[in-house]
């Protein structure tokens, strides 16, 4: 039988970038919620659903810090609550489809390839100088960090304005898909890759 997420898209769908193809899992799930069997095991995380890990990213309590002018803080509105965050990227999806008219799981892809960064900086110290070094990053932490700003661009986006949190998520991910530069995780990926051209 052909299990389909959310019992409506399939699974049928390709990832296009070679480094990160072994990092996006697409283990058939109907329901992304595998209650963290992964938890205690190193980077078993790259076995975790690709919507599951987006859902995880959003359960967070704000950021604590300055991003677009003003400090994020949620208090932990969506902590401890994934059913609720599910449902809100199960309706986040729906609304991707009504939009772009594809497998809002391909979309989803394209979005993640298309605002993982490539490289970063890293601060190296000789002889008591200190100086920023341009690094390649893994595979791994550029999908982590395409989908913690994916998220981040949601919370910043929805919170204390009438826009609801699934719409942000549907905005960035169309956004993303298409490598729009109104994507704040597009925007980001050429900040850190501009950053780390010119430390080289």
């Amino acid at each position: 039988m052909d299990i389909k997420l959310f019992d409506r898209y399939d699974y049928n769908v390709q990832v296009r970038d070679v480094s990160l193809a072994k990092f996006i899992s697409l283990r058939p799930l109907q329901y992304p919620h595998t209650f963290a069997k992964h938890g205690n095991q190193q980077f078993a995380k790259s076995k975790v659903n690709l919507v599951e890990r987006l859902v995880n990213k959003l359960m967070r309590g704000g950021t604590g810090e300055k991003l677009g002018g003003k400090i994020i803080r949620t208090h932990g509105k969506l902590q401890g609550k994934k059913t609720k965050v599910i449902r809100t990227v199960q309706r986040a999806l729906e609304i991707v489809q009504q939009r772009t008219k594809q497998n809002p799981l391909q979309v989803l892809i394209n979005a993640v390839e298309n605002s993982a960064p490539r490289e970063d900086i890293t601060r190296v110290r000789f002889g008591g100088i200190s100086y920023q070094l341009a690094v390649d990053i893994s595979p791994q932490r550029r999908l982590d960090l395409a989908l913690r700003n994916m998220a981040l661009a949601a919370i910043m986006s929805s919170f204390d304005k009438p826009l609801t949190l699934e719409e942000a998520v549907a905005n960035e991910i169309v956004l993303a898909a298409t490598n729009d530069p109104n994507s704040y995780s597009i925007k980001r990926k050429n900040e850190i890759e501009r950053i780390a051209r010119s430390a080289r």
